[in-house]
């Protein structure tokens, strides 16, 4: 474990594992640690050293007042690959991490060898939106029931009714608000569209076919949008297609990434 120094003097919690030559670089949703990878990394450590680390915010990483944003995050990514001394990396990111990528790849073009964009959005006004449906039942004031609904956006029912967790995806639950307002405010004002066309890197879109928390319908967007990019859509898939579908996804990472 290590902590690097982000540009404003936030200290970033991160962790190497894995033994390739090649660094991969992996980046959690919103308002998730570091284990939000937990699952998946596995796929990866046997031909990368895989990073994860705790966004600003979360997990051991420092929680201050302000500062959330997802350009911001992307040069807090830049800041740990600063400490690591490495110069060139790739970079997966999904959910929110999707759009954290987007910014690293378009403002840091040098440092990211290939990137894959998972289960994000463009964000803006060329971003689509969640229906009002499941933004509903999201807010519901029972938790329990509030948190079943974010169950049932990220995994299939055949797949909850064998897993029971505890889960890793469904938000670091030691956030203070503070910093749960600012992850949300910067997923919400995110706009990414003009990133996108100045991404160079070779970029892969994978996005679960039947993902309605971040609407399969902003994958075709991305892969439009970024110069040259790759779109799988995984089918039966929602949100979080890497870890239910990781069979099918990880291998589709992995041959992106290695050329």
């Amino acid at each position: 474990m290590s902590f690097a120094r982000a540009d404003d003097g936030v200290s970033l919690y991160y962790e190497v594992n894995g033994t390739g030559d090649d660094v991969l670089v992996l980046i959690a949703g919103q308002a998730n640690n570091h284990h939000w990878w937990d699952v998946a990394r596995q796929d990866f450590d046997g031909r990368f050293r895989t990073v994860v680390f705790d966004h600003r915010g979360t997990g051991d990483s420092d929680k201050p007042e302000t500062g959330y944003r997802t350009r911001g995050f992307a040069a807090d990514v830049r800041a740990i690959l600063d400490d690591m001394g490495v110069e060139r990396a790739h970079v997966y990111g999904t959910s929110m991490g999707g759009r954290i990528a987007q910014w690293l790849a378009a403002d840091h073009p040098g440092r990211v060898r290939r990137l894959v964009l998972g289960c994000t959005s463009p964000g803006g006004v060329h971003g689509i939106e969640r229906s009002a449906e499941v933004r509903r039942s999201l807010a519901q004031r029972d938790a329990a029931k509030a948190r079943q609904a974010l169950l049932d956006l990220l995994y299939t029912p055949d797949w909850l009714a064998t897993h029971h967790g505890p889960f890793d995806t469904t938000g670091d639950p030691g956030m203070p608000p503070h910093a749960r307002r600012g992850h949300f405010t910067a997923s919400k004002e995110h706009d990414g569209w003009d990133a996108l066309a100045r991404i160079t890197a070779p970029t892969l879109v994978v996005h679960g076919a039947d993902d309605i928390f971040n609407p399969a319908a902003n994958a075709p967007l991305i892969a439009d949008r970024v110069p040259g990019a790759r779109l799988h859509l995984i089918p039966g898939a929602r949100h979080a297609y890497f870890e239910e579908f990781r069979e099918v996804a990880s291998p589709l990472v992995l041959a992106h990434l290695g050329g």
